[in-house]
């Protein structure tokens, strides 16, 4: 089995990379919206989840070196993909899991991330037990079993009938309940708050004020704990924000690495 994620490179080659990561239950294409424009000034990797898109489902087990899935396991596939590609230093932003595999990395790799973007995300993303249900019910009824309620918890009303609504839950539908599950337990054991102290890299937090997923009240827990962030809330959002309003989304990421420019250094 192959042991480095599913990705899609946008950009010239020489620019700064920045690598972008998806919510949970969604592929790549999470980030459709905002790709092209960031691509004219970075080398885009954007990457999916085991299970999700084209990463198979059994590549965060295969790493054999923690049984369980872990936040820290799918930072460290994120760590194998940049060096796979020779990026060393590198900007990143996650949308909700994604973003929790980005504040992971700049806790304990602070040497290879140059500036933080978590959208939508949080340092602790509830009750465990609720997760692990989660996980249970996947694995034994599939991904379909939650692709009724899963509108409601990703957009706002207005927009969750829409097509770009639509195709998030073609996603879902098309996930591995393997790879899916294990993103759940990944999820049960993440816990990120007495770490926030301990990032440096420059830190945009992004928040869609009708999120129910990772409430306001998460994104400013992240805001407060990490020393400069700045938050930005978005009006008419939920959890999958960059869908839903991808125009604000994209200025809030474009602002943020304008105002943090790095230049590219390859190799290591």
């Amino acid at each position: 089995m192959t042991t480095v994620l599913h990705h899609r490179c946008d950009g010239p080659a020489g620019a700064p990379p920045l690598l972008l990561g998806p919510s949970l239950g969604t592929s790549l294409a999470v980030w459709d919206a905002q790709a092209p424009a960031l691509a004219e000034r970075h080398r885009v990797v954007r990457w999916d989840l085991p299970g999700h898109g084209g990463t198979p489902a059994g590549i965060l087990r295969a790493r054999g070196t923690d049984p369980a899935a872990t936040v820290a396991g799918l930072a460290g596939l994120v760590i194998t993909l940049a060096d796979s590609l020779g990026i060393d230093r590198f900007a990143y932003a996650g949308v909700s899991l994604g973003g929790a595999v980005g504040a992971w990395l700049a806790v304990h790799h602070p040497e290879r991330v140059t500036t933080l973007a978590m959208v939508c995300s949080s340092a602790r993303f509830g009750d465990p037990e609720n997760w692990h249900e989660r996980a249970a019910l996947v694995r034994e009824q599939g991904t379909g079993a939650l692709a009724p309620g899963a509108p409601g918890r990703w957009f706002t009303p207005a927009f969750a009938h829409t097509p770009a609504a639509a195709a998030m839950v073609g996603d879902l539908l098309a996930t591995s309940p393997a790879g899916y599950a294990d993103c759940c337990d990944a999820l049960a054991g993440f816990d990120l708050r007495a770490d926030l102290r301990r990032i440096t890299a420059p830190t945009l937090v992004v928040a869609g004020r009708q999120d129910p997923a990772t409430p306001l009240d998460h994104a400013r827990e992240l805001a407060g704990g990490i020393r400069g962030a700045v938050l930005v809330e978005i009006p008419a959002a939920s959890h999958l924000a960059p869908v839903e309003q991808p125009g604000p989304v994209l200025s809030a990421l474009t602002g943020h690495l304008a105002g943090h420019p790095t230049h590219c250094q390859e190799g290591h």
